[in-house]
């Protein structure tokens, strides 16, 4: 049995005594036959059990179970955010310059400065992202990329502005370059246009600027080529790493497959941002990582006060095993559907 199955075995029989199966004949039945086990207990109410457990009363943890709920089903209730965002420092090397919905960061380097994601339009992307690296001190002038992490409109909207006005080298998976190439504009308003085809990147690249490099993973299937980012992270002489989920939320075809792709993504980004020592979780929703919360916290944090973006691996890994559980658990709902009509 590989070390992942022994894990994910562990957690089911856990979990399965929680709700009323004795963990001690799992535990028996799980013996070299994981595959034919983890089948049987392939269950809805197993894997949110499970998942409620990992997550315990850790609120960065928790918010990931939003992933938990069935379509048409109300969220558990989430901490309050603040209602508005501003440009925030919050490494050495790291800003926020996102809203209240979509998180955009600045990565800054020896040679220049990398964006993360453009928010929804040209002006969110003037407003919030050009404009904000003025508030900190930054010159816009000196983005030389822009990533962008996945192909939906609230994160490439604002791109082709900054690429024009700034400049700046466009960055994306190929595979989602080649997914938009067929897309049509959206009709939303506030959303703004497919940007033009720039630097293609894939699973296992690196994007180097000056004396800094983030690793790309590829993470579908939020978009076909939804990709991750690990970061390296500076405060004083203190290193951390930051281990940036690119495809966040359900919101694709609901199919066995892709919900089991969903969860292979994580357990392959989770294996790297392990080996990678990752201890800041981040990602491109401030509701998903609590940014908003963590910033007002900064602003709060007094001398000597640790920083409050650095939640430690153990916190990281559990932010993803909920995530896995999550989409087992919305495919195990798929499989009872499909085993109900036969």
């Amino acid at each position: 049995m590989s070390v992942s199955d022994r894990t994910r075995t562990w957690r089911l029989a856990t979990a399965a005594l929680a709700v009323g199966i004795g963990a001690g004949s799992y535990a028996d039945m799980a013996a070299g036959q994981s595959a034919a086990v983890l089948a049987v207990y392939d269950t809805v109410d197993i894997h949110v059990a499970t998942a409620n457990r990992i997550a315990g009363n850790d609120a960065n943890v928790r918010a990931a179970l939003r992933l938990c709920a069935l379509p048409g089903a109300a969220a558990g209730a989430q901490p309050a955010a603040a209602a508005t965002a501003e440009p925030t420092k919050i490494f050495d090397n790291l800003y926020f310059i996102g809203v209240t919905g979509v998180s955009a960061w600045a990565v800054t380097t020896s040679a220049g400065i990398i964006v993360i994601d453009s928010l929804n339009n040209p002006r969110e992307a003037e407003t919030f992202i050009e404009g904000g690296l003025r508030k900190l001190g930054l010159d816009p002038m000196q983005v030389k990329y822009v990533v962008i992490t996945h192909g939906h409109a609230d994160h490439y909207g604002g791109a082709q502005y900054l690429a024009d006005k700034l400049k700046a080298q466009l960055v994306m998976s190929e595979t989602d370059w080649n997914f938009l190439s067929t897309a049509q504009r959206s009709t939303n308003p506030e959303r703004g246009p497919i940007p033009r085809r720039g630097m293609s990147v894939k699973n296992g690249d690196k994007l180097t600027l000056g004396d800094t490099t983030i690793e790309i993973v590829e993470t579908p299937p939020h978009t076909p080529g939804a990709i991750s980012l690990i970061i390296p992270l500076k405060e004083g002489n203190a290193r951390h790493v930051g281990a940036l989920w690119g495809g966040i939320g359900f919101n694709f075809q609901r199919t066995e497959q892709n919900f089991t792709t969903y969860s292979n993504s994580v357990g392959k980004f989770a294996e790297i941002a392990r080996a990678r020592n990752a201890d800041v979780p981040m990602a491109n929703h401030p509701n998903f990582d609590n940014a908003l919360i963590k910033i007002a916290a900064l602003k709060a944090r007094r001398a000597g006060q640790p920083n409050p973006f650095v939640l430690g691996g153990d916190v990281q890994r559990r932010i993803f095993d909920v995530q896995q559980e999550c989409a087992l658990a919305q495919r195990a709902t798929l499989r009872t559907a499909a085993s109900a009509k036969k």
